[in-house]
């Protein structure tokens, strides 16, 4: 074998190694500029940041709370309804005097309304297409992976208030949204069935209160 030959081989090598692992680089960088959703200035991001920013800002959202409460099933809203005080910390608690509820869908939508679903670092989001709803122009996002099944949140195009969500077999309304020490929140809920179009259920927030710690008597 010549010595012309000893010396291509290896370098051809070398060519087609390199070469790999360019390929390798090139796919990796097109997947993460493929992800939306991982880069602050995608259309998700963007959207998300009005709406908090609207709300407050990030360190004033609610995660926390007690609330005093009515509500009351039916197709029309009832005055004054049935009264009720809640400790909530959603996703994951709520409490109503000393009891947790345990397995319960307010609490995911409880998430919602206070936008923290938003901003867990597991939520996949996606943009959904505009819609009109009561007269108004709606943004949309659908949330994935930290909700299962998925949640669509539906926000105000001149306000970036949350106006709507739809969650498994149920369309929320939200309206009467009001100030508290730095924030905001929607006082009023109105739910309709999603195959019907029917209203079912009224819910109202009177008063709430932030919370910087658990109550004695509740425990996670």
């Amino acid at each position: 074998m010549s010595l012309n030959l000893l010396i291509r081989v290896p370098c051809r090598r070398v060519f087609w190694s390199l070469a790999l692992m360019l390929a390798a680089i090139t796919s990796l960088n097109s997947s993460h500029a493929d992800d939306s959703s991982a880069s602050p200035a995608s259309p998700e991001m963007k959207l998300v940041s009005k709406v908090i920013a609207a709300a407050g800002g990030d360190d004033k959202l609610l995660t926390l709370f007690r609330m005093e409460e009515r509500y009351n099933a039916g197709k029309e809203a009832v005055t004054p309804g049935t009264p009720r005080v809640s400790v909530v910390e959603p996703p994951k608690s709520w409490w109503i005097g000393t009891k947790e509820r345990g397995t319960e869908p307010a609490k995911i939508t409880a998430w919602a309304w206070t936008l923290g679903v938003l901003k867990d670092p597991k939520s996949k989001l996606e943009l959904l297409p505009d819609i009109t709803d009561n007269e108004k122009s709606l943004s949309g996002l659908r949330i994935t992976e930290s909700v299962d099944p998925a949640l669509d949140m539906y926000f105000d195009k001149e306000t970036s208030e949350l106006v709507r969500v739809d969650w498994r077999n149920d369309i929320y309304r939200f309206s009467d949204w009001k100030d508290f020490d730095g924030t905001k929140y929607p006082a009023k809920c109105a739910m309709f069935r999603r195959s019907s179009g029917e209203p079912w259920f009224f819910h109202e927030i009177v008063t709430i209160e932030r919370l910087q710690e658990l109550p004695e008597g509740l425990q996670r």
